[in-house]
């Protein structure tokens, strides 16, 4: 038997035994997302209206001048070919006049500002960049899937520290580590709890890493998300900032661009250039359109980025006030498209994914449990503000009949 048809045959007597994951996929729980979506797209595929409060996925369409510049620079021969990998020059100057103008912070648009295909994407590579085996970071618990587990995928070890607005109550946290990490991340306003912080908290931070040589990251993809007069500050606000920290910002949430997968990293030049070098591995940047249009976003649409946070703030209204009624009480948030709920007293021994299976089957809701975003998330549901104000008001009197019955 010759050696091709040997391995043939073996191959084909062992099945798919050959086909094994690396070690690293071991470590990877299911994708928070992934098991309740499927369920979702199975009962509406039987007919069955599910009413979707589940993903943060934007309902409504970018904005009219990013769309009709999307479609006249794809009349542009030369707009089909590979791009800028770190952006174009002109939507780098476009995020630094944002910057500007919307928090005073002064960028060099090319070694300072570096367009992601999104923020998850940077964030994923960034941890590629700055760490592996024997390093070690701190996210703060709940926590969003990829600050958590882009670190574990770099082979880091990563320790969680509870969400807070209170900077002594951090800083104490990571004092009572054996040594300081790393890097730590931030998110505020934060996904999924919608904490939300002032300028004196990061200055606090800004302070402590400092000292300590250890790398800010700021996931700020809420930035513009905010409510009740409450207006979120860039870490980079801080005078030495750039000195040991990095900011996310993305167009996903703030413009309606989530599916354009269009995002930018700023700050710490070193570490922009690390991240750069790194992408330069794995991508080739964004479709030349999309950067374009973003320009004309990020230039022209300051109202309407402040009428969308305003839709979004009478949503959470409509939910946590007709919940209210219905016996549900959840405290309110001042930033994110979320919210944050502790599972009433009567189900709260379910656990928080059968509490969110049990109001998909009997109110024909969608949430995503708490777990998702880590063990502290336990005893709490997510609920994304991505629904209109009409189908908010019928989730509401569908949980309410729900609720009416006698807990299983």
């Amino acid at each position: 038997m010759s050696p091709d048809n040997e391995r043939h045959t073996l191959n084909k007597s062992n099945g798919s035994a050959f086909i094994r994951p690396a070690q690293r996929m071991e470590m990877l729980p299911e994708y928070v997302f992934g098991r309740l979506n499927a369920e979702k797209q199975r009962r509406r595929a039987e007919g069955i209206d599910i009413i979707d409060f589940g993903m943060g996925n934007p309902d409504m369409p970018a904005s009219t001048d990013a769309i009709d510049k999307i479609r006249e620079v794809l009349d542009d021969d030369k707009a089909h070919r590979y791009s800028r990998a770190t952006g174009i020059p002109h939507l780098l100057r476009a995020v630094a006049d944002h910057y500007k103008f919307a928090y005073g912070v002064d960028l060099d648009s090319e070694s300072e500002i570096i367009s992601t295909i999104g923020s998850k994407e940077g964030l994923s590579h960034l941890s590629l960049a700055l760490l592996g085996p024997g390093d070690h970071c701190v996210v703060p618990e709940p926590y969003f899937p990829v600050h958590m587990w882009s670190a574990v995928i770099a082979g880091a070890g990563v320790t969680t520290i509870p969400v807070t607005d209170n900077a002594a109550d951090m800083i104490k946290a990571l004092g009572q580590l054996d040594e300081p990490p790393k890097a730590l991340y931030l998110n505020y306003p934060h996904n999924p709890t919608g904490t939300t912080v002032d300028l004196p908290f990061f200055e606090e931070m800004v302070d402590w890493c400092r000292k300590h040589s250890v790398i800010l990251v700021h996931d700020f993809a809420y930035k513009d998300i905010t409510f009740d007069g409450y207006r979120a500050p860039s870490v980079l606000q801080v005078p030495g900032a750039k000195e040991i920290a990095v900011e996310f910002f993305t167009m996903s949430k703030s413009f309606n661009m989530a599916g354009w997968r269009c995002g930018f990293c700023m700050g710490n030049p070193r570490i922009i250039a690390l991240l750069s070098r790194i992408k330069a591995f794995f991508d080739y940047g964004m479709f030349t359109p999309i950067q374009v249009a973003a320009i004309i976003s990020l230039r022209k649409n300051t109202d309407e980025v402040r009428e969308l946070a305003r839709k979004y703030e009478t949503r959470r209204d409509v939910l946590l006030n007709g919940l209210a009624r219905a016996g549900w009480h959840i405290p309110s948030c001042s930033g994110a498209m979320f919210v944050w709920a502790p599972i009433p007293e009567p189900w709260r021994a379910m656990g928080a994914y059968r509490f969110a299976e049990w109001l998909l089957d009997e109110a024909e809701v969608l949430v995503t449990p708490g777990t998702g975003f880590g063990e502290a998330g336990e005893g709490y549901v997510r609920m994304s503000l991505v629904e209109n104000t009409h189908r908010i008001r019928q989730a509401i009197r569908q949980i309410h009949r729900a609720m009416r019955q006698i807990p299983p």
